[in-house]
């Protein structure tokens, strides 16, 4: 179960850490708003090298279904975030309730498809309906004759979200285009549009590009979107990741592979960065301190309920649970100031204000401060208790964290050295001793084959280069380890065909991709949402990729993972006739017995035991009585104990404990 959904007593919600400010929740809504363009070459189907795929999708089409593919997951996964979609270059016109027929529109050519606002179910199926139905999308998708005009595009996009969504801290512009200068022979146009495009980045939206090349000529963003597209980071912690890159179409450029393409483009970009804290001390030492941001890399996804809903009445109405504590003898309701918290100690009850439950958690302000340096081999890699969080300067509390943030690093990169550092996330947390852990690109890319970084131009690292904080273990965090005897190491021949094995189920790069992995119990989750949504027939299975691929694994290991079988079968009938097996014989099995006949394995042990007990002097009942009321039973040796058990009718098999257990039962 995830920190999120863990239930706490009422009462015990703001115990553990300060009350958030509700109007820190506003950072985690996202608006965005699909710009796409409506021209001949971008309704053109683009030639492909397979004919099985020619006369698949248009680049417009492929971009609308993009956007109806985003907009199913925002309904159920983020259904806080708005979403919106505006067409430019086309014939109509059409913004917010402006009449179509009309021939005065404020911006015209410019087509509101989606208002931005939260998606709901009707306007999913009225997307759905226009790019399945051939007749409703040649109506609509018409390309005008008149050339639009970016600075009049973009300012239509900053009264949307003026106008829709002024309170969003993340706003994003999502611009789908073949045209790489629009206004090749007009610099005045290109000057209006670099001022709007300035004035969306001052208002906060991030505008991200999404190029398509022609099939004669590929898209270059020098001649016209370098002024348009702003490569700095929102300011907000919370606010998703923009493209750090111009994004590159498919190399065939055909609707299939593009809106592949497209989709895994948009769904990098639709996940939101979550900070765990932000603008918190890192202190070097006394009277030097940076400011740096800690964000969540890897959190596991859960569904979640928002809402319980009651439906005996007329109509459905969201039901709001109310919790009222009672005296357990008068039934009289307790106010939240009578109430005392108590710990038991020595079987008696210690009671707490909750002022001085406060005092006991309070080890100091927020602050993550270093207290020495180790060697990097000396952090094992059991040495941790939580995902490691990821740090980063930031410089609104200390000018010069950049750069100090950046030599710490290059420093323990260089001398393969951690840090050592005292770590408070927030107000009432509990310290937590950390490792600072540097990484680097180099090591993010390791393979067998390679420990260089990769150097294809789209490849992103799995993890971003920077400092890692790694809460490590306290004394009371370690447990024994379990019992460990009798181990049985394996011969080397058996360790040489299991290598085989292993080689030959290697990962693709010899390395384990989450990208390529989605949890298959939450994506089922989403899709039966999305089909009782909308009314679609539900899916008879779920697309699970963590399946096994048997009959491949089966072509590239299957004689070897034999070979080894066969090993081990040798392994232990060799075992079994030097060690005799610790009696690890299979029942049933067939042994020669002094006589020349056949006996089973079971009947030899009982011989074997029935021998020793006659061997063994057995104790009569008034001195074992008085052995187990003093407590003596377990220096006995197990040849008598086995033998007074079998007397009196007992199991003889086990340890000794079992044996001493038997015998105080008896009595």
């Amino acid at each position: 179960m995830s920190d999120d959904n863990k239930w706490k007593p009422p009462g015990e919600e703001d115990d553990e850490e300060e009350e958030v400010d509700e109007a820190a929740y506003k950072t985690v809504k996202d608006a965005v708003l699909f710009v796409i363009e409506v021209s001949q070459s971008m309704l053109t189907v683009p030639p492909s090298a397979d004919a099985k795929k020619a006369g698949t999708d248009s680049p417009t089409s492929a971009a609308l279904k993009c956007a109806y593919a985003l907009m199913q997951q925002r309904i159920i996964s983020n259904p806080n975030d708005m979403m919106g979609l505006l067409l430019y270059g086309t014939e109509k016109s059409r913004f917010n309730d402006e009449d179509e027929s009309s021939g005065n529109h404020a911006y015209p050519h410019c087509y509101l498809l989606n208002d931005l606002d939260i998606p709901a179910a009707e306007d999913v199926k009225a997307l759905k309906n226009l790019i399945e139905d051939e007749d409703d999308f040649n109506e609509l998708i018409v390309p005008s004759n008149e050339k639009v005009a970016m600075a009049n595009v973009l300012f239509c996009a900053n009264q949307i979200f003026t106008t829709k969504a002024p309170n969003f801290s993340s706003r994003r512009l999502f611009i789908v285009t073949n045209e790489d200068d629009p206004h090749a022979d007009d610099k005045t146009a290109k000057s209006s549009a670099a001022v709007r495009a300035k004035d969306l980045y001052d208002l906060g939206v991030i505008i991200e590009l999404f190029p398509i090349s022609k099939p004669d000529h590929a898209f270059d963003k020098r001649k016209f979107y370098d002024d348009i597209v702003y490569n700095q980071l929102p300011t907000d912690p919370e606010a998703p990741a923009p493209i750090s890159a111009a994004t590159k179409p498919s190399s065939t450029s055909d609707g299939i592979s593009l809106l592949s393409s497209l989709l895994s483009n948009i769904n990098s970009k639709a996940v939101a960065r979550r900070a765990l804290f932000s603008n918190l001390p890192l202190e070097l030492g006394p009277g030097l301190q940076i400011s740096v941001t800690g964000f969540i890399i890897i959190k596991r996804q859960e569904p979640k309920r928002s809402c319980y809903v009651y439906l005996a009445g007329e109509k459905a109405q969201i039901a709001t649970g109310v919790t009222t504590q009672m005296a357990e003898d008068s039934a009289r309701t307790v106010q939240k100031v009578e109430i005392k918290k108590a710990y038991k100690f020595g079987g008696a009850q210690v009671l707490f204000s909750p002022d001085e439950i406060s005092q006991l958690r309070n080890f100091g302000d927020p602050i993550i401060r270093i207290i020495g340096f180790k060697p990097l081999s000396m952090l094992p890699i059991w040495a941790n208790l939580k995902p490691a969080t990821f740090i980063y300067p930031s410089e609104e509390s200390f000018v010069g964290s950049t750069r100090v943030f950046s030599a710490l690093w290059q420093k323990l990169l260089a001398s393969r050295k951690i840090g050592i550092a005292w770590f408070i996330a927030r107000k009432n947390a509990a310290p937590v001793l950390a490792a600072l852990y540097p990484s680097s690109a180099t090591e993010q890319h390791t393979s067998s084959s390679s420990s260089s970084a990769e150097t294809d131009t789209n490849a992103h690292p799995a993890m971003p280069q920077g400092l890692w904080l790694i809460p490590l273990p306290y004394a009371d965090d370690i447990r024994q380890n379990p019992e460990t005897t009798h181990l049985i190491r394996a011969p080397g021949s058996l360790t040489d065909r299991m290598r085989i094995v292993v080689n030959q189920l290697q990962l693709p790069k010899a390395r384990y991709e989450p990208g390529k992995y989605a949890n298959p119990a939450l994506q089922w989750h989403y899709r039966i949402l999305q089909a009782m949504a909308l009314e679609e027939d539900l899916p008879e299975r779920a697309e699970d990729r963590t399946v096994p691929k048997y009959k491949p694994i089966d072509k590239r290991a299957g004689e070897y993972v034999l070979d080894w079988g066969r090993e081990l079968e040798d392994v232990h009938r060799r075992w079994l006739r030097e060690d005799g097996g610790g009696g690890a014989v299979k029942r049933g099995a067939q042994e020669e017995d002094d006589d020349g006949g056949t006996a089973t394995a079971a009947t030899k042990k009982k011989m074997k035991v029935k021998a020793e007990a006659e061997e063994v002097r057995v104790m009569d009942d008034g001195a074992m009585r008085k052995m187990v009321e003093r407590g003596t039973v377990g220096k006995l040796t197990i040849p008598v104990l086995k033998a007074w058990v079998l007397g009196k009718g007992l199991e003889g098999k086990g340890k000794k404990d079992e044996l001493v257990a038997r015998v105080e039962e008896w009595f």
